[in-house]
């Protein structure tokens, strides 16, 4: 995605960049904020009881939630470290030949939407999953809009890396750069899994500590 739409591209096709990255970073984020909505209130009616519990949260209620933090956490930090695309059923790209029938704006928001989304193509990483496994466990459609929302701006706004991107040298180092950075991309994202399962961890020992 990062190698087709920067300000190069859009100028041989004659769109303007600025218009394409923020319809792309916009879908995006508005397809992260409908998914995790999605999510949150499905849990809300199929598992509320458990994940709510009574007003003002019981401590098995929170316990449970924890729990599933760390398990979920957990899991997708394993899955990306072995280096491998998690299972999953869909193996499609975005079309990139909407780039030739369609205006910047109208390719940019949809694939914007469909990375947003993250679950209609390829899933690169175990994060994509576990970040709607815990929309789910927020049992709210505003909280799981909000993890959808963030989850949509961190797909959507790396496009604004390629602003520079505005002549053959510059698309070519700035490929070479982004290939080199995707082990430490993976590194990271499986550092920032373990991480969360280490606060949800920490979370749960606190609320025993405390009972």
């Amino acid at each position: 995605m990062l190698a087709s739409i920067h300000p190069l591209g859009e100028r041989v096709r004659r769109n303007r960049w600025w218009l394409t990255a923020a319809a792309h970073v916009l879908a995006s984020a508005g397809g992260g904020a409908l998914a995790g909505a999605a999510f949150g209130g499905l849990a809300r009616l199929t598992l509320g009881p458990l994940l709510r519990g009574a007003p003002g949260g019981s401590p098995a209620t929170s316990g449970v939630r924890w729990a599933l933090v760390i398990a979920i956490c957990g899991l997708a930090a394993a899955v990306d470290g072995t280096g491998r695309r998690p299972p999953w059923p869909v193996h499609r790209q975005v079309d990139d030949g909407w780039m030739a029938r369609y205006r910047g704006w109208v390719y940019g928001a949809g694939f914007g939407f469909q990375l947003g989304l993250g679950v209609v193509t390829i899933v690169p990483t175990a994060a994509v999953l576990a970040v709607w496994l815990l929309a789910l466990l927020t049992a709210s459609p505003v909280a799981g809009a909000a993890v959808g929302l963030a989850f949509g701006l961190s797909r959507g706004l790396p496009v604004l890396a390629t602003a520079r991107v505005d002549t053959p040298a510059r698309l070519w180092s700035f490929q070479r750069r982004f290939q080199a950075g995707e082990a430490a991309a993976q590194r990271a994202t499986v550092a920032s899994l373990g991480a969360l399962a280490v606060a949800g961890a920490a979370g749960t020992w606190l609320m025993v500590a405390h009972r």
